[in-house]
């Protein structure tokens, strides 16, 4: 299904506005980037997306948001989830105290089976396709949470989420304080997550991943989408490259059909 954002604006506490009339589309199957510097609105969009807002005294002043034709603004988190929506939130968050199969497991819970309840075989066909993204975890799978390393703790966040069977995944920063061999192993399973047909919203600030992977992106400037086009046309401008990649770096899919003109929005 695809996620249609339009005129959205947040706020928080009613005086810090934090998104200004944000518009994208996430198609059904495609990765989609979001870009931007700290304080740029990002994490504030997946929260409106995820039905968190809210728990960070955040609302929705006006604009909607739709998955098909489904309006979540209307929802809380518990129904997002069950509706096919998963968040990856900054900084991993995994339980610590629990082990690799437990945070597994509870990744599972809300996901309901064919009668209302979880399907035992639907749970172990999850995990087997974590284990398969993942390896590492499967041979940590006793190992608590806490003692895992950074990339181990972000691949587990990321199969935590996937234990919901998401129709849309939302990641938050996943390459975040990872080492750089790392975070070329998190764009390569985006990609496989994607192939495996789940959608990918993908919040980041290393460009260079996030364009490589991506089908589209969009960049955020204090709350409003200052450019958006197809990601390889954003990796050869000018502003984006000086931004955001710097003078070296790499090309993302050129090879990936253009799905629109490169266009600057108002505002």
């Amino acid at each position: 299904m695809t996620l249609t954002v339009e005129d959205l604006h947040v706020s928080y506490g009613g005086a810090v506005r934090a998104l200004r009339g944000v518009s994208l589309t996430v198609p059904d199957g495609a990765i989609v980037a979001v870009l931007g510097s700290n304080g740029a609105g990002k994490s504030t969009l997946l929260r409106a997306v995820s039905g968190t807002l809210r728990r960070a005294h955040g609302r929705v002043e006006r604009g909607t948001i739709r998955l098909g034709d489904t309006d979540l603004a209307a929802l809380d988190a518990a129904a997002i989830v069950r509706l096919g929506v998963a968040h990856v939130p900054e900084g991993r968050r995994v339980f610590g105290r629990l082990t690799v199969e437990e945070n597994l497991r509870a990744g599972g819970l809300s996901r309901p089976g064919r009668w209302g309840g979880r399907d035992r075989a639907d749970k172990a066909a999850a995990r087997d396709r974590i284990h398969a993204l993942f390896p590492i975890l499967e041979e940590r799978r006793t190992q608590r949470g806490a003692l895992l390393s950074g990339g181990e703790q972000q691949m587990l966040a990321i199969g935590r989420a996937l234990m919901a069977a998401p129709k849309l995944l939302l990641l938050d920063e996943p390459s975040l304080g990872l080492a750089p061999r790392v975070i070329g192993q998190i764009g390569e399973v985006i990609t496989e997550i994607n192939r495996q047909g789940t959608s990918v919203l993908l919040i980041e600030q290393n460009a260079t991943m996030a364009l490589r992977v991506a089908d589209t992106a969009h960049v955020l400037d204090v709350g409003r989408v200052s450019l958006s086009g197809p990601a390889g046309e954003l990796a050869a401008n000018d502003d984006v490259r000086r931004l955001y990649l710097g003078s070296g770096g790499d090309r993302p899919k050129a090879d990936r059909p253009a799905q629109r003109s490169l266009s600057r929005w108002p505002g």
